[in-house]
């Protein structure tokens, strides 16, 4: 009867397999075909929003990556017991969300390939974006290396490898937000804020996609989840609270600086948050879905029932989506000569994403699913290795 269970559990995850190879297809077949018939053809971005969907969806995945490797160092990297359990799956998530960003990037950039040929032999070391590429290579490479020594029982210099990867995912992350940051011409995004809140809101994302994902593979894998591994859960959830409450302190702070003032830009964009056309996505799914809501239940059940964690993590992660694509588009929507009574200007730019973005952000996810689900199967669902 058990093995029975268990080869339906297994079947399951067979079938979410396929379905996640099917995505990929299809999001692989939308972004070729964008790169025949032309970027502006087949995405809906234009001249004053030229960052649409697929630039928030790569945000969102390297976000989440980069929260992984952070969040999970504290067990493997710095030696804390409680959350090593959660080590090796945590670092293979982080491996699978970093490439499903680098596909959606991929597919949005027009000529991808220039990439690693001109990022190596033309070196702009004044450049934001030259360094985002360096940097996250860097830290894909180490990941790897990390998780094939801890395949390895090389425990030492796993943690080695780990710290580097640390060191790398913290500046290849807080110079993502400096891409933002130092944009002199969005005001809603330009400051140092914007660095800080990067690495502040990957944690939250990572100690959120850390419990789904581990709750989510026991729950579908028919296996129960051991002490340890709740033990580890729990943590996480307390981590998670912590970064939870310090998000919510950036975004009041946030909110209050657009605000005080009236300064151009970030008032009008932040007035598109609070009231405008914003409004849905920034009250419903950041505040309440995405912050609010996860802090009051983790604390509420004070980090001890994993299924509540898990209910609310999921929920969060789709509410963090959103939260990307809010920052993205959100800080392109105000005119750049909003307040001069220029004749025909718009109060707002309008941006709607096209089919084929929207069939290449579910190409990222299946490719993300592909992935952890193949790792799942391969890895025996991430047994602890000691």
């Amino acid at each position: 009867m058990v093995a029975t269970q268990g080869a339906v559990k297994n079947s399951k995850i067979v079938g979410l397999f396929v379905v996640s190879l099917i995505l990929l297809v299809i999001g692989l077949g939308a972004g070729i075909r964008s790169f025949v018939v032309g970027h502006m053809e087949a995405y809906g971005v234009t001249r004053e929003i030229p960052w649409g969907v697929l630039i928030s969806t790569y945000v969102f995945w390297v976000v989440t990556s980069t929260g992984l490797c952070l969040t999970s160092s504290i067990g493997h990297v710095f030696g804390y017991k409680p959350m090593e359990p959660v080590a090796s799956r945590s670092i293979f998530l982080a491996i699978c969300t970093i490439l499903a960003g680098f596909f959606a990037i991929g597919m949005e950039l027009e000529n991808p390939w220039r990439l690693p040929i001109w990022n190596s032999l033309s070196p702009n070391l004044r450049s934001n974006i030259w360094w985002m590429g360096t940097l996250y290579g860097a830290y894909l490479f180490f990941m790897l290396i990390e998780f094939g020594l801890i395949r390895l029982h090389r425990h030492k210099q796993a943690a080695l490898a780990g710290l580097l990867g640390v060191i790398a995912g913290v500046a290849a992350h807080s110079n993502l937000g400096a891409v933002f940051g130092l944009l002199h011409a969005h005001e809603f995004w330009y400051g140092p804020y914007m660095p800080i809140y990067f690495i502040a809101s990957a944690m939250m994302s990572g100690a959120a996609a850390i419990i789904f994902f581990t709750w989510f593979a026991y729950r579908f894998s028919g296996r129960e989840m051991d002490e340890s591994t709740v033990k580890a859960l729990q943590v996480t959830g307390k981590v998670y609270a912590l970064l939870t409450a310090v998000v919510i302190f950036f975004t009041v702070w946030k909110i209050i600086a657009s605000l005080a003032g009236k300064p151009h830009g970030k008032w009008e964009t932040i007035m598109a948050f609070l009231k405008g056309p914003f409004a849905f996505n920034f009250w419903v799914f950041e505040v309440f879905l995405g912050l609010v809501l996860p802090f009051l239940v983790v604390v509420g059940v004070r980090a001890r029932d994993i299924n509540a964690m898990a209910l609310v993590s999921g929920l969060a992660l789709l509410a963090i989506f959103v939260m990307r694509y809010d920052l993205v588009i959100g800080g392109q929507i105000v005119p750049h000569y909003a307040g001069m009574h220029i004749y025909g200007l718009p109060e707002y730019y309008h941006y709607t994403p096209s089919l084929s973005e929207w069939l290449v952000v579910l190409g990222s996810l299946g490719l993300f699913g592909a992935l952890f689900l193949w790792g799942e199967m391969a890895f025996d669902g991430h047994k602890p290795i000691h």
